[in-house]
């Protein structure tokens, strides 16, 4: 099969992804292989390949937001059939039996690993994943639509719920990228009203053409105090102004899984008054099952920019500088 192969870690720019390759694989116990139809790509991505997170696998093949079809079955599998169209998310493997698993929250599993990181992913032709991590997916979406809420659209989702953003409320993005621009239409469609702080020309337009109330790039210009904030973009920078735009008693919580340092906060002007700062580690299975009920009714539709597989390091610099608006998603052509 054809892939993307990361053999060591280094800057985008440089075009470290080679396209391979690579021995078809085999599914083992309980595991089931797809055949890819499309890979979103993510910002999750661009800190395995730039050494932002600690080396794991090498080399490995990145993506974790898969979309394609049954193909083979390994021994023991039982609820996926051939044919059946499923999803690829970054969570891969949970123990199921620490106190973190038995109450509900997996996602801080000490014994997880990840899609694209611990084990290859999704810029390849073929992949393979444990079926108790595969999502079937609901028809309300093409594949490219539903290649974006596979990371984007879960995490923004646990996001969402861990800002405590009340009904009606009012909420808070920093950064606008594809976790934003799905978490907008799931907050509007709830009757919020949505203020957007984010750098860029392309991210702003996108922003109020979605139906922001606010659109700017500096976050001390936002006009109103809200309910709850969001912070996808990785800058420590931004945590203070985004505490500092709460009301009282409101949430701020950071999405990424990567963020530079945090300056000092000051007690009185950040988090007297019961805000509170809360981050997301990952998520859970139950997160991604509710968020595609949710988006198939709202119906969310991601807006995507389509490259072939082979383009994939091209993708990730646009992503890098800033250049796409919503999702990147890897097209495979298989021949």
């Amino acid at each position: 099969m054809k892939a993307m192969v990361l053999e060591k870690i280094a800057p985008i720019q440089t075009a470290p992804l080679k396209l391979m390759d690579r021995p078809l694989p085999q599914p083992g116990a309980g595991e089931v292989r797809l055949r890819v139809h499309c890979c979103a790509i993510c910002r999750t991505d661009l800190h395995v390949i730039e050494g932002d997170l600690p080396e794991h696998k090498m080399p490995v093949i990145p993506g974790h937001q898969v979309v394609g079809t049954v193909d083979a079955l390994g021994p023991g599998c039982r609820s996926l059939q051939l044919g059946q169209r499923i999803g690829v998310a970054w969570l891969r493997h949970t123990c199921g039996k620490c106190e973190y698993c038995r109450t509900g929250r997996e996602n801080l599993c000490e014994q997880q690993n990840f899609t694209g990181y611990d084990a290859d992913g999704g810029y390849a032709e073929d992949a393979l994943v444990p079926e108790d991590f595969a999502y079937p997916l609901p028809a309300a979406f093409a594949d490219e639509e539903a290649a974006p809420l596979l990371c984007a659209g879960i995490i923004g989702y646990r996001a969402l719920r861990r800002s405590n953003l009340p009904p009606g409320g009012k909420l808070a993005l920093y950064g606008f990228g594809s976790s934003a621009h799905v978490v907008i239409q799931i907050a509007l469609h709830r009757g919020c009203q949505v203020y957007v702080a984010t750098r860029g020309e392309n991210h702003q337009r996108l922003a109020r053409e979605m139906g922001a109330d606010w659109v700017g790039e500096n976050p001390a210009e936002m006009p109103v105090k809200v309910d709850s904030a969001i912070l996808f973009a990785p800058v420590g920078t931004l945590v203070g102004p985004a505490l500092e735009n709460l009301k009282k008693g409101g949430t701020l919580a950071v999405a990424g899984i990567y963020l530079t340092d945090v300056p000092t906060l000051q007690y009185e002007r950040h988090l007297f008054y019961e805000r509170d700062l809360r981050s997301v580690t990952a998520n859970t299975r139950e997160d991604g099952r509710e968020l595609l009920a949710e988006a198939a009714e709202i119906p969310i539709r991601p807006h995507v920019t389509r490259y072939a597989l082979a383009d994939a390091n091209r993708a990730l610099q646009d992503l890098k500088a800033d250049r796409i608006a919503g999702t990147g998603v890897l097209l495979i052509n298989h021949t």
